[in-house]
This record gives structure tokens, sequence and C-alpha cells, in this order.
């Protein structure tokens, strides 16, 4: 059920109450604070907490300040064991991460640097690998937590704001799952427009 709260969110808010704020808190901080849960919900899961916020069964300003704090330390958390662990995790098989996963998010950081950890907040699977990669690059600290939060005010208050608005449209509600990719495509189409650009200069420079 936590895999797909997204869809359930109206059973969980009325069976908990209050602590719906605490159940929300832990998967946004364990998506983006534990390399190892990449599956959890994230951008539906913000969008449809917002649209509860508009019928006035969230607070959708308490939520979207304790839903950032808990973006902020997720990743915070998520830089700390990166530099723990080193670069050597590039090279270590393991059962628990995704090591293709790993090294394309790491391409995606040597080529947008800080960037990074701000355009992956809208990639799935990438916001969780991005601030471990940043830890295993020992990026500088103040300006990781910068682009840190700065990348969570905008994903956090995007979302949650954009389901207010718009998430108890009908048309909107039944056709989310559509829109979360649409949306996701428009995140990611900047990003692939720079790699292909760059591959196609590279084809089209003279060669030494």
């Amino acid at each position: 059920m936590i895999l797909h709260i997204d869809q359930t969110l109206g059973i969980w808010v009325e069976q908990y109450g209050l602590w719906i704020y605490a159940i929300l808190f832990l998967i946004i901080f364990g998506e983006t604070g534990l390399v190892v849960l990449p599956f959890l919900p994230g951008d539906s899961l913000l969008f449809i907490a917002g649209a509860f916020g508009a019928t006035g069964q969230l607070n959708p300003v308490g939520l979207g300040v304790l839903l950032f704090v808990a973006a902020v330390l997720g990743n915070t958390v998520n830089f700390y064991i990166g530099r723990y662990i080193g670069p050597k995790v590039f090279t270590t098989e393991s059962r628990f991460l995704d090591r293709k996963a790993l090294i394309k998010t790491q391409a995606f950081y040597e080529k947008h640097g800080g960037k990074t950890l701000v355009l992956s907040r809208f990639l799935p699977v990438f916001r969780t690998f991005a601030p471990f990669v940043a830890g295993v690059g020992n990026m500088p600290v103040a300006r990781f937590q910068f682009y840190n939060f700065l990348g969570a005010l905008l994903w956090i208050g995007g979302l949650i704001t954009a389901g207010y608005f718009f998430g108890n449209i009908p048309i909107i509600k039944d056709h989310l799952n559509t829109i979360v990719l649409i949306g996701i495509s428009a995140a990611a189409l900047p990003v692939l427009g720079g790699v292909a650009w760059k591959f196609v200069r590279g084809r089209l420079s003279p060669r030494p």
C-alpha cells in the first residue's frame, strides 16, 4: 500500500488522521535520503497531497513546510552516505544498488554540476541517486546545500501548489498518471536536448 499511497491517499487520511503527516514525511525522506528506495512514490504523491489540501483534508502550508524539511534532510543524509562510502561503490556489485543508474547519474552530474541537484528533483530515480553521487564526488557542503534547498523548494512547493489548484479538476484526476508522465518528459527534455547537442557537436567538430 505504501508503494501505491499516491492512489489510496484518501483512505490513509481517513484511517490515520494526523499521523498521515508523519507517513508522508517518512516517504519523502526515504525516497530522497535512502539510495536503496528509489521506487517510492514522489511526484504524483505530492500532487495528490496538494489536491487534498484544497479540500481541507490536509493543511497545505503545514504539509509543504514538513515535506520541504523531509526533502532537505533526505538529500543531506544521502550526500553524507555517499561521502562515507566513496568512489568504490561504482566498481562494487551490490544487490541493493542499481549500479547502472548510479553511473548514469554520475555522468549527468559531471555534465550539469550543481544544477543536477535541482533538475533531478523532477526525475524519478535520478533524484534518489543525485545527492549520493554528489557526496561521492566530494562536492563542497555549502554548494551542495544551496542547490539542495533550491531544488527542494521548487519540487515540493511547485507540485503541492499545482495539486492544490488543479488536482481536483475531474479530467486531471482521471488522467493523473498520463499527466505525471508528461511532466517528467517535460523536465527531461532540456537534459536530453543538451546531451543530443553535445553528441552532434562532437560528431561535426573537425578531428585533429
